[in-house]
């Protein structure tokens, strides 16, 4: 069963230092979109070497995670793509062109998660890769993470990934958002804004209205 998103839980991240992270709005979300240099167009290619994240390798083109978990693009809900367990996924034409939700995913993820995470889910110094933690965790338990929050308390450092579940700027695009890093970690789009993007559908808008507005 896929979690909707609703109108009161709202949130993204995964276990991020406490910094005061991410002062951001719809506003820095459309200067991303305005003002972030187009990256050079890559399409995916099955002959890309494989993707390793930390002892996981995915093969670009694959439709399953090392895990198990499917990938594979199989209906649209809401002007966004699902595989058939109704979890969120990303979908890339051969011309390199990806799918709204995953471009939307790319300006929120800038917009709200870049500051401690790094940009295009690199990672930093006190933060994890999300590109990589999307490849480890579930759908499900990312969500959580995302909405509750996350405490890493070891030695070396007290890592505290804050609950965001009151943040429609992230919660309403969580599915965006995830997909996008699927997309990252998989190394089926590069680094950057997304060169090309299908069109935004009557569809995602109503959704979106809804969510941020309700």
């Amino acid at each position: 069963m896929k979690f909707t998103a609703t109108a009161g839980v709202i949130a993204f991240g995964l276990a991020l230092a406490s910094v005061a992270a991410a002062q951001t709005t719809d506003e820095q979300a459309a200067k991303t979109e305005g003002t972030a240099p187009a990256a050079e167009s890559q399409p995916a290619s099955t002959d890309a070497a494989p993707a390793s994240q930390e002892g996981i390798t995915v093969t670009p083109g694959a439709t399953t995670l090392p895990n198990g978990q499917d990938i594979k693009a199989d209906h649209m809900e809401n002007g966004r793509w699902y595989t058939a367990e109704g979890v969120p996924t990303f979908k890339v034409e051969a011309d390199g062109t990806v799918d709204y939700a995953t471009f939307s995913g790319y300006r929120r993820y800038s917009a709200e998660c870049h500051v401690c995470h790094g940009p295009d889910g690199e990672g930093s110094t006190y933060a994890p890769a999300l590109k990589d933690s999307v490849l480890k965790i579930d759908y499900y338990e990312f969500q959580q993470i995302v909405a509750s929050g996350k405490q890493d308390v070891s030695k070396a450092a007290n890592l505290v990934m804050p609950a965001f579940g009151t943040n429609k700027n992230v919660w309403c695009y969580v599915d965006d958002i995830y997909a996008y890093l699927l997309a990252r970690g998989t190394n089926e789009i590069p680094r950057g804004r997304p060169a090309k993007k299908a069109e935004k559908t009557a569809d995602f808008t109503t959704q979106e209205d809804s969510c941020m507005n309700g």
